[in-house]
């Protein structure tokens, strides 16, 4: 048995390193052919090709199984972050909504309990954005309305959330828009919910200051700035943005109107507060002479 076992080994090494050889030379033939850059050896290909893929389909079958398995898993996965993401965001939008439907309904029933009269003057004419200033000193946009609408120098102009500028310079057809960012404008604006007064002051970048606030201490990031209508040439109200800090620590306003894609303008007539020439005559007109007092004489007395 010890020499059977020896002779068979004495074929099996040999026989071994043969077919290693030959596989190895096959490999490197095959590797050649490859890589050889004729015409005759690329129809070649194309015909071994044909012939031996079709073929092995059934051997690439397992591993396209897996590989869609593992893509169906990670698209598994990432349709559930989105899912869990999407029940965050619905929950919140539900609380927005019913905070808005509170707000709406209170609004609503404190409108009706005053009598609020809301001024008919505040009316606004839509122009459209015709170009752009483009200058790094001065920042202004040129609309297609102008003296001929009844455009007057000193309006607001909104894009519809926030306040964007005022006018400053029309023409016939065309008025000039001086941005809130422009360093040469300046706001009287008022800080909500503290009521602190203050000015909001472009100096050439996305975020005006706020200059002479009363009190920053009750300021924090996030309040909203509104117009305080203080000189009369802004109404009262009109949303301008939120309070936000620079990295230095300075208070500036991240503003609510989307300057990126400016395209239509509202100019708000606004002709200023009616002035009050006799406060007396409106005290007493129309009242009972009995709720004005006795009337004094003006005489001296009689010796």
């Amino acid at each position: 048995m010890a020499k059977d076992r020896s002779h068979r080994d004495d074929y099996a090494g040999p026989l071994r390193r043969f077919l290693l050889g030959v596989i190895c030379l096959c490999l490197l033939a095959i590797f050649l052919v490859w890589r050889i850059d004729s015409p005759r050896v690329e129809r070649f290909r194309a015909q071994v090709t044909d012939r031996v893929v079709p073929g092995m389909s059934w051997a690439m079958a397992p591993v396209t199984g897996a590989i869609n398995l593992v893509r169906d898993f990670q698209s598994y996965q990432r349709l559930t972050e989105q899912n869990r993401e999407l029940r965050s965001e619905l929950r919140q939008m539900q609380a927005w909504k019913e905070a808005a439907l509170q707000l709406e309904q209170e609004n609503a029933r404190l409108l009706d309990l005053n009598h609020v009269r809301l001024d008919p003057r505040l009316t606004y004419v839509t122009g459209v954005v015709m170009a752009d200033s483009g200058s790094p000193f001065r920042q202004s946009v040129l609309l297609n309305v102008g003296a001929r609408d009844g455009i007057v120098d000193g309006w607001a102009a909104m894009d519809g959330i926030g306040l964007v500028g005022r006018i400053s310079g029309t023409g016939q057809s065309t008025a000039r828009v001086i941005l809130l960012t422009d360093a040469a404008s300046s706001v009287p604006a008022l800080i909500q919910p503290s009521g602190q007064s203050a000015l909001i002051a472009g100096d050439n970048s996305a975020a005006p200051v706020i200059d002479f606030l009363e009190n920053p201490d009750l300021v924090r990031p996030g309040d909203r700035v509104v117009s305080s209508g203080d000189g009369g040439v802004f109404p009262p109200g009109l949303l301008i943005g939120q309070v936000a800090a620079d990295p230095s620590g300075r208070l500036r306003v991240r503003l609510a109107a989307d300057y990126e894609r400016l395209e239509f303008l509202r100019v708000l007539r606004h002709h200023g507060a009616e002035g009050i020439a006799d406060p007396g005559g409106i005290v007493s007109d129309g009242a009972p002479p009995s709720l004005i007092g006795p009337k004094q004489p003006t005489g001296g007395a009689d010796g």
